[in-house]
């Protein structure tokens, strides 16, 4: 069978499984995205499966396309012309699939079809203003703290009416949960949890459409299964029917993203709930040598409570790992541009070839100076980058304007952008008006024009209602274009309109730029020509991280780990192994985070194709302190015979090169003595003021417990948390 030659055993196997619930735990590099397309291929090409029977979930719309382009070619390949419908299978991310279906099922839904979703932007506005409807500070409470808590509520299929609260910050959350709600119904929005909090709730109380869509789906495949949470789980069970064809591909080593809900538990789940199931274990690795890969395993094997794999290569050994000890950050960064240079110019390699990961955004600071002052290009992975600039999101405001006028965020951002003597008082009169007249903003703005008398302009008068109706009149105009312009066409008209040109483009290099950036976005939408306004907006909504990594520049990539998930270098170097650092010092009273820091730095290490460099640094600088700092503990997990440069255990990095002059012997360090008792109060520079519950020294730090003012108790290692002590 053509299908299969190229396979090796365990990817055959996983390919031509029996229909049922099957399980594939796929290292890192062990072509899980092979098996999850030629899964598809074999049911349609050799099984006879309807395409449109078939159902594929990913994480990433990259991911969706390259799926879909893979099948494409695998079913090409087997030259049977009877599987032309290919392009039914339906693939993309669960976001996009949940906004899909809750757009067809609007009818059961507190929403219209036309609804749209909020990215972190315009739900951190929402959370803002109930802050202030409900009169709580946020130098008090944390809105990214309770906007975290609505989320993960959400997550856990937790909807208002079932939110309990247990203590103050519960009772903070539930309240603000409520008007944000609120908010995002007279919005006629969602945010991106609503789209499977509502997908499930549609399935879980309609049996007729849960019926319709597992028959519509009688199978389904799911990738990196362990970044599944609650919602996403329950929808697959909900879809998946009493007898289903599910088949997840996934690793729970692999799995970092539980600040997001990712839970990798759902793994053991699915073995409880379909014990039947059957378990594929992919060990082979394509991507790294040997000597990567035992290094990886090494770190993994100190988590418990996981399904051993043995990973092996055909790379062959490969060459050390190399360990470096930089005096600071700052060297550090200069040893990573000093050895990419070198390795161009000794060993021809392509400066492309070459990643640097870190645990955290703001370490790329020294590396970003470092390549800047060499003269080096470097390209850096960022957030929704393209999207996240002002004008960019300015243009894309007054197209979800126009695709929903009830849109109060769009609104407020733009009704002043460019200035249209629409200031702070005025919006306040048009909110206040809108309330009084229990309408939405635009239903007031259309209000005074069309009924200039009526009772919303006896409210609004003056100047303030002549500029109102005058942006009123535009808006009007531009929905009354709507279904006749092309999206670029609606760009260009608006544009016009606004004379946004001359608003960014100040003559300067940085408005000419800015500029160009408002033409990449409307050549972009030129692509969406064909399907609509509503397609566009959703696209740009649940574009991802790796979505807007570009391909062109031949430079090396600045990246987090948590950004390095599914992608792969040649050259990898890690920085930052400090303990405090990775692991991050969040982690150290919370095994289930720890446990994740591990897979962390796992994930990392498996990035690697040819050769990986771990530096950590002598004297790191920390909340703009420059302090000692000691070796990540995973450190001393590595195997001393595949490791050049210093062995990696904490006695033998005491041991080297300036730390010898610089640093005390453990030996010479004297007994720690408690700084703190209880009953002090404390101050913390994040959780903000407490009281000290107890304390105790052991291996030769101060552990201190303190109940913080928000009610939160906190065990804080003294030399790391940077405590002040306010009263004693």
């Amino acid at each position: 069978m053509k299908l299969l030659e190229k396979l090796n055993a365990q990817q055959r196997q996983a390919v031509t499984a029996d229909p049922g619930p099957v399980l594939v735990l796929a290292g890192p590099g062990s072509g899980k995205t092979r098996v999850l397309t030629h899964r598809i291929a074999y049911l349609v090409s050799h099984v006879g499966v309807p395409s449109n029977q078939i159902m594929a979930v990913t994480f990433t719309n990259k991911a969706a396309r390259e799926m879909g382009n893979r099948v494409a070619r695998l079913l090409d390949e087997t030259a049977d012309k009877q599987t032309a419908a290919r392009s039914s299978v339906s693939l993309g991310t669960f976001h996009s699939l949940c906004a899909r279906m809750l757009r067809r099922e609007a009818e059961r839904l507190p929403f219209t079809r036309e609804y749209v979703i909020y990215d972190d932007t315009d739900q951190e506005s929402l959370i803002r203003a109930s802050f202030k409807e409900l009169n709580i500070d946020p130098k008090q409470v944390s809105t990214r703290k309770i906007h975290g808590g609505i989320s993960r509520a959400k997550n856990e299929l937790i909807e208002l009416k079932d939110f309990s609260a247990e203590n103050y910050n519960a009772e903070i959350t539930r309240r603000v949960y409520e008007r944000y709600q609120e908010k995002l119904r007279i919005n006629n929005a969602l945010d991106f949890d609503d789209l499977l909090l509502f997908a499930v709730r549609l399935l879980q109380e309609n049996d007729d459409l849960r019926l319709q869509y597992q028959q519509r789906y009688r199978h389904i495949l799911v990738d990196e299964f362990q970044d599944t949470n609650t919602a996403q789980y329950v929808l697959l069970r909900n879809l998946a029917g009493l007898q289903p064809d599910l088949f997840v591909v996934g690793d729970p080593d692999q799995s970092i993203y539980r600040w997001r809900g990712a839970d990798y538990r759902n793994v053991h789940r699915f073995r409880q709930d379909y014990p039947d199931a059957q378990l594929i274990l992919l060990e082979q690795n394509y991507r790294s040598t040997q000597t990567i890969l035992d290094a990886a395993m090494a770190v993994i094997d100190r988590n418990p409570n996981r399904q051993p794999k043995r990973l092996f290569t055909e790379r062959g050994e490969g060459v050390k790992i190399t360990l470096h000890e930089a005096y600071d950050e700052n060297d550090e960064a200069g040893y990573i541009v000093n050895t990419i240079a070198n390795l161009t110019l000794m060993e021809k390699i392509d400066p492309g070839d070459c990643a640097v990961m870190y645990r955290t955004n703001a370490q790329s600071r020294a590396l970003e100076e470092a390549f800047l002052k060499a003269g080096l290009a470097y390209r850096i992975v960022g957030a929704q980058r393209f999207y996240g600039r002002r004008e960019i999101k300015d243009v894309i405001a007054y197209l979800r304007l126009i695709h929903n006028p009830h849109d109060q965020v769009a609104l407020l951002r733009v009704i002043n952008t460019p200035p249209r003597s629409i200031g702070a008082k005025t919006i306040e009169a048009l909110l206040d008006t809108a309330e009084r007249l229990q309408l939405t903003p635009y239903e007031t703005l259309s209000s005074l024009v069309t009924n200039p008398d009526g009772d919303a302009g006896s409210l609004i008068t003056g100047r303030t209602n002549r500029a109102l109706s005058d942006f009123g009149r535009q808006l009007q105009g531009w929905l009354a274009q709507r279904e006749e312009l092309s999206i670029d066409a609606l760009i260009d008209r608006i544009m016009q309109d606004i004379d946004y040109r001359n608003y960014i483009d100040d003559g300067t290099e940085e408005g000419l730029e800015r500029w160009g950036n408002v033409l990449e976005l409307r050549a972009a939408a030129q692509e969406f020509a064909q399907m609509g306004l509503t397609t566009f907006l959703e696209h740009v909504a649940l574009v991802s991280d790796q979505d807007t990594l570009t391909e062109s520049l031949n430079a090396p990539t600045l990246l987090t780990l948590h950004a390095a998930k599914g992608l792969e270098f040649p050259i990898v170097f890690i920085i930052g192994l400090d303990n405090g650092v990775l692991p991050h010092q969040r982690s150290f009273n919370d095994a289930e985070a720890m446990a994740e820091e591990r897979r962390l730095f796992y994930v990392g290490i498996t990035r690697a194709q040819d050769r990986l460099f771990l530096l950590r640094a002598f004297r790191r600088r920390q909340a703009g302190v420059s302090t000692l700092s000691d070796a990540s503990p995973f450190l001393d997990d590595l195997p001393p015979d595949q490791i050049e440069g210093i062995h990696p255990n904490r006695y033998a990095w005491d041991q080297v090169s300036f730390q010898r002059q610089t640093r005390w012997r453990e030996s010479a360090v004297p007994e720690t003595q408690a700084h703190f008792q209880a009953g002090m109060r404390v101050a913390h520079p994040q959780f903000g003021e407490g009281t000290v519950l107890s304390t105790q020294v052991e291996f030769g730090d101060e552990e201190v417990t303190i109940i913080f003012d928000d009610g939160e108790t906190k065990h804080l290692v003294a030399s790391l948390a940077n405590l002040e002590i306010l009263t004693e």
